[in-house]
């Protein structure tokens, strides 16, 4: 059916592209030219685009203002003269006219943006039918950030996770997460993702500022238009033509970066990038961006304890006062055992004396930990380039090659941090597009480089200098010898550690740089020669696409299709995936197409748009996204209210991963996983179950049980039986005289009867409770949906204010989770010989149980619903002052918290800007302010410790921030001072559990643009 399909869309690509190629025609030839100025200064504008409208020709306006454009073909056409931060004019050209001047005004008025990204069609942002926010190249460069990305952070609604310098997850309404799965960010069309990862990784590789023409988001689900996962949002951005935006442009950039909990507080940072477009002619164009920045990275420093164990809490543990001690950014602590049950171990071995029992707590202990800081490669670098060529067959039809790389070393926070060391992607991009229509070809290819998992490392360097089958034993026989010497409980800890630490490889030492390095050099999980932690991953994505717009054949309605194939290569040289029958990573094959109408109604007040989309991906069932929206204008007020829907396709990790760990082996959710480990013969159990009927077994191993009363008349009776046979053997041998042999069997039965009730008390408590095992039926993995309805207003008030609001209300379905599975390894089923009697589910289980954990759907429907608004007013004298406020919640969060359900919302309820600007408050001087402030929330993942996630504890605080810049234009070089700070005058912060604390940087930026006004 996929081979079918691939082969009728490369037929169709062939058929399109030989009618571009057909398409060109010897027509007449039609040479306009002219000079044109602002009309208030009288003075030449340069680099101001000339587009013949329904077709891909056009120019620029030179350095002296000028102009002179070709078109094959006879008057009358339209020229469209356009240039950010002036006011559009659209020209017809009769046949009089071959000497045009233009005079162009500065925009004044607020909403004049055209956005593409609503609805795929070229319409004004007031009327767009759903939500979009944008930035164009003004809002970029004046923006009070060092750079653009962080100024997605002044958008409505937009939340940020800050995850090191450069790896940053946006998201919009609820459910944030590093490593975003529910967005999809878009380059040049482009889907940004990694393939084995299934998430952009913010702009590490992504696009140079100087190439950035605008940035378009669409909060919420935009499935029906842009496909699988975008669920929650998608962000497109859009390079510079090198047809309209030429010459050489550069930026050099350099500030400090101070947190006063870094090892280094205050370090530099320096960033540098060029841009340089030419059109040879009419017909060519190319452009070439490098980018390169470097800097020391803000540190994850939150040393509170996680383990919550021996009374311990958040804000009171530390690792002098807690022996289980596990901060949140420190590595190698999250091993923790019970030191009674080792004490036993050692009884039982003969290494430590029974009597020594008596000095033993019932108390965790933790090994001793590494600082992320020792460990993750906080050396950040970043370095981008692109290439790009612009050939135009003809008038309409323009070819494009395009490539974008882009490699260094960052940081990002999963199940783990990770350290993207030496981290590049690569995409490259084939493309033709007429003026309504295109067709694109890319791939995506991902290398991980030596990155590696930051907690795996520092577990690895502690089982390298001393294995935790040494260290635990020599801790608490460290901790029995000093109680017997007399210290107070607290001091004998620290001096077991003392002892049990002797030899500890200490960051900066030879001894612990080998073994990071050796730990590091060995993928996950590792082999007989120790722990690994090198996250492997090659993947590839190629993906196929082409789009139609039918309005030159279509006149009562628009009409716009469209259809794409992507394939997903996975490939962790076996470290991360699955492998099939033949030793093979598989292959992931998706298709789907949409079509679109709008139509305008009550003389053109009222514009109707119905979408619907298909996608299919081999391993589920096909998808259908509908989408119905309606806009009514009256004026500059336009109200709108829509109907949407999207899903998400389980991540590639979801589908195939299979990975042991030393908690569980991670399994996929496919029917194979189900298969290959036999969970269908030999079910699994949930946690929760398993830990109930523990602890009903253990209740029943109490000396206080009926269970254990029967055992120990059962265990009476046997011991009688044992001791008549073992005696009686005695008699007939003569050993014993038969007068004796009652008193023998009296004598000796009850020294049975502990040793055979030891036996028996657990097989009769294990077979008392059978009856709570509920095995775990394992149903279809699905894809999440989501239905969402929303309402909003965007309204112009006297050309001076702008209004923008909207309220939705999100329905999801078959929600990702995860689920941990609890199989007996013998078969004999978790009620046999080898029952599981205590709550330490790892401890009590070695080598007799499997651990599984898995994607599943959860069966909870969640709601979520928020409300967002702004408002930008112009004020005299060049002035603007706006701002926006947002407002997220679960409304069913009661009825989850009931089933015990962590959805990770992970989203403040309230969030706002406040912004102040002039572009010019004198001649060539500007500036910037914003404060932005968001509520205290609750942060929910795999990296949180299941104690702080199950209560709930792990609370980003509330925080604002404050950003300002002031630049001048220096017209003389052609270039734009910028100094600026961000998070002036406040503490560090952190946007999510473990992620670093972001300090505040102060900026200077010199840009160099040829074409500069």
């Amino acid at each position: 059916m996929i081979n079918s399909t691939h082969a009728k869309m490369r037929v169709v690509f062939l058929l399109f592209f030989l009618v571009s190629i057909c398409s060109a025609r010897v027509l007449a030839q039609t040479v306009v030219s002219g000079t044109i100025t602002d009309t208030d200064t009288k003075e030449t504008l340069v680099g101001v685009n000339i587009l013949v409208k329904g077709k891909v020709i056009g120019t620029i306006s030179d350095l002296s203002g000028k102009y002179n454009l070709s078109v094959q073909q006879e008057p009358p056409f339209v020229l469209v003269f356009s240039m950010v931060g002036y006011n559009t004019q659209e020209v017809e050209i009769t046949g009089g006219i071959s000497n045009l001047d233009i005079q162009m005004s500065e925009t004044t008025i607020l909403g004049q943006e055209v956005v593409v990204s609503a609805s795929r069609v070229e319409e004004s942002v007031l009327q767009s039918p759903v939500s979009v926010e944008k930035l164009d190249i003004i809002a970029i460069r004046d923006a009070p950030q060092a750079n653009f990305y962080d100024a997605l952070n002044n958008m409505k609604g937009v939340e940020m996770s800050t995850q090191s310098l450069t790896f940053k997850s946006f998201n919009t309404r609820g459910f944030n997460a590093n490593g975003n799965v529910r967005t999809v960010q878009l380059i040049d069309g482009m889907d940004n993702q990694a393939p084995g990862l299934n998430f952009s990784v913010g702009n590490i590789v992504g696009i140079s500022e100087l190439d950035l023409e605008s940035v378009e988001l669409l909060p919420g689900a935009s499935s029906a238009l842009y496909g699988p996962n975008a669920i929650n949002g998608i962000l497109l951005m859009n390079s510079k033509s090198p047809f309209l935006y030429q010459g050489l442009s550069a930026n050099v950039k350099t500030g400090i970066m101070d947190e006063g909990n870094r090892s280094n507080p205050t370090t530099g940072f320096y960033n540098f990038s060029a841009r340089y477009a030419k059109a040879i002619s009419d017909k060519f164009a190319f452009k070439v961006n490098f980018e390169y920045l470097k800097a020391d990275d803000w540190q994850a420093n939150d040393f509170r304890d996680q383990s919550l164990l021996n009374g311990s809490t958040i804000e009171t543990g530390t690792s002098q006062n807690n022996p289980a001690y596990n901060g949140v950014n420190i590595y190698g602590d999250e091993t923790n055992v019970n030191m009674l049950s080792v004490a036993q171990s050692m009884v039982d071995a003969g290494a430590l004396p029974s009597a020594a029992l008596q000095l033993i707590p019932n108390t965790a202990v933790s090994r001793t930990g590494y600082m992320e800081r020792d460990l993750a490669d906080y050396g950040t670098k970043s370095i981008k380039m692109n290439a790009a060529l612009h050939y135009r067959i003809n008038d309409r039809v323009e070819a494009v090659l395009q490539g974008n790389l882009g490699f260094g070393t960052s940081v990002y926070t999963g199940a783990d941090r990770y350290s993207l060391k030496n981290f590049n992607m690569g995409q490259y991009k084939a493309e033709l597009r007429g003026s309504n229509w295109y067709l694109r070809a890319y791939t995506t290819q991902e290398r991980s480089g030596d990155a590696y998992a930051v907690g795996t490392a520092a577990q690895g360097i502690n089982e390298a200098w001393k294995a935790s089958t040494q260290w635990f034993p020599e801790y608490v026989g460290a901790y029995a010898q000093a109680i017997q010497g007399g210290l107070p409980a607290d001091q004998a800890h620290q001096a077991a550690r003392a002892f049990a630490d002797q030899g500890r490889y200490m960051p900066g030492t030879s001894e612990f740089n080998n073994a990071l390095a050796d730990v590091t050099s060995r993928p996950i999980p590792g082999n007989q020669n120790g722990v690994g932690a090198k996250f492997v991953d090659s993947s590839n994505l190629y993906h196929f696409e082409g789009s139609y717009n039918f309005a030159d054949h279509i006149k009562f309605a628009e009409f716009v299709m469209g259809a794409n194939y992507r394939i997903y290569d996975l490939n962790s040289n076996g470290t991360i995936f699955a492998l099939d029958e033949n030793g093979d990573e598989f292959k992931i094959n998706e298709y789907g197409g949409y079509i679109q109408g709008s139509k305008k109604l009550f003389n053109d007040h009222f514009k109707l748009t119905a979408s619907a989309r298909y996608d299919k991906n081999e391993n589920f069932a096909g998808q259908w996204s509908p989408r119905v929206s309606g806009v009514y204008t009256i004026g500059d007020h336009n109200f709108r209210a829509s109907y949407q829907t999207g899903f998400r396709i389980p991540t590639n990790q979801d589908q195939y991963i299979d990975l042991n760990t030393p908690q569980a082996r991670l399994i996929g959710g496919l029917p194979l996983f189900a298969d290959r480990y036999n969970l269908n013969a030999n079910p699994g159990y949930t946690l929760a179950n398993v830990t109930n009927y523990g602890g009903a077994v253990l209740a029943d191993t109490q000396p206080n049980s009926p269970v254990y009363q029967q055992s120990i008349q059962q265990a009476t009776q046997i011991a009688i039986q044992q001791a008549t046979e073992f005696v009686t053997g005695q008699v007939q041998a003569g050993i014993i005289p038969p007068n004796e042999a009652p008193a023998a069997i009296a004598a000796l039965a009850p020294t049975l009867v502990p040793g055979i009730a030891a036996q028996l008390v657990p097989v009769n408590a294990a077979g008392a409770n059978t009856n709570l095992l509920q095995p775990y039926e394992i149903k279809e993995f699905k894809p999440e949906r989501v239905k969402s309805f929303e309402v909003g207003y965007k309204g112009l008030w006297g050309n001076k204010l702008l209004v923008d609001a909207y309220a939705y209300f999100n329905r999801f379905e078959n929600f990702n989770g995860s689920q941990v599975l609890v199989q007996d390894a013998t078969d004999a089923g978790l009620a046999g010989p080898n029952p599981i009697t205590g709550l330490n589910l790892i401890g009590a289980i070695a080598g007799a149980r499997n651990i599984y954990s898995m994607p599943v759907n959860r069966t909870e429907i969640i709601k979520s619903w928020g409300w967002a608004a702004s408002l930008d007013y112009k004020l005299p004298k060049g002035y603007a002052i706006g701002g926006n406020v947002s407002y997220n919640t679960l409304s069913n969060l009661d009825e989850l918290a009931e089933t015990g359900f962590q959805p990770s919302f992970n989203t403040p309820e309230y969030r706002y800007v406040l912004n102040f600007a002039n572009r010019e408050v004198v001649d060539n001087l500007g500036f910037a302010l914003a404060y932005r402030w968001q509520g205290e929330f609750v942060w929910q993942s795999s990296f949180v410790s299941p104690a702080v996630s199950t209560q709930q504890l792990s609370k980003m605080p509330a925080f604002g921030t404050f950003d300002a810049q002031i630049s001048y234009k220096l017209k003389s070089i052609k270039s734009i001072l910028k100094v600026g700070g961000s998070n002036l005058f406040s503490k560090g912060y952190r946007q999510a559990w473990g992620n670093p604390t972001v300090g505040t940087m102060y900026f200077v930026s010199l840009t160099f643009d040829e074409f500069l006004n």
